[in-house]
């Protein structure tokens, strides 16, 4: 098959998946999650019915492909601000896990559509790519003596990411907002110091 052919269909059908996400979404938002049918999803998308079912078995595998993508997204986005470059390791850090904690405070209240996907099995692994982005920047905060040194990256970065888990239960970004500071204290040399 020639490679533009190729391409060509790749991105329909992408287009044809992110249609079905973005309409299934919609439709749980206008009309809640259990009157949601896959003939509604259908029609809603302008497929028919077996073409969707090449696609998805479920409303609820539509959903967890629809978290998926989500995360992916947000993976990207916190890639990005690990990776930027004039900032010092302290700054990707705090940047790194401000944009997480108010991620996981805002999908958390996505309604019913956060029932289905927000599920620990589900979130485990994305918590554990975090954890593999704060790391090394908290092993490098610590070696320009932004960060304690005295306590492994990797137990930061599970303490990090675990308490800034909590912002999942706040109400308005401003409580997450006044609990970064308080995990970021943890982290300083001096907290590490009067800890002794």
């Amino acid at each position: 098959m020639p490679k533009l052919w190729e391409a060509t269909i790749e991105a329909h059908r992408r287009e044809v998946r992110d249609a079905i996400l973005d309409t299934t979404v919609a439709l749980v938002n206008a009309h809640g999650l259990l009157s949601v049918t896959m003939s509604q999803v259908a029609e809603q998308t302008g497929i028919g019915r077996a073409t969707l079912y090449k696609y998805f078995a479920d409303v609820e595998a539509i959903l967890l492909a629809w978290h998926e993508r989500n995360i992916t997204t947000h993976l990207e986005h916190l890639g990005r601000l690990a990776r930027q470059t004039g900032s010092s390791p302290w700054a990707r850090l705090v940047a790194v896990l401000e944009a997480y904690a108010l991620i996981r405070q805002q999908h958390t209240h996505d309604g019913e559509l956060a029932a289905p996907v927000h599920r620990p099995a589900n979130l485990a692994r994305p918590q554990q790519r975090v954890v593999e982005f704060v790391r090394p920047l908290i092993a490098a905060a610590a070696k320009a003596g932004e960060a304690c040194d005295d306590v492994a990256a990797d137990e930061l970065a599970q303490y990090c990411v675990h308490a800034l888990g909590a912002a999942a239960g706040l109400r308005s970004k401003a409580a997450v907002r006044r609990l970064i500071p308080v995990v970021l204290a943890g982290l300083r040399p001096e907290a590490a110091a009067s800890n002794r």
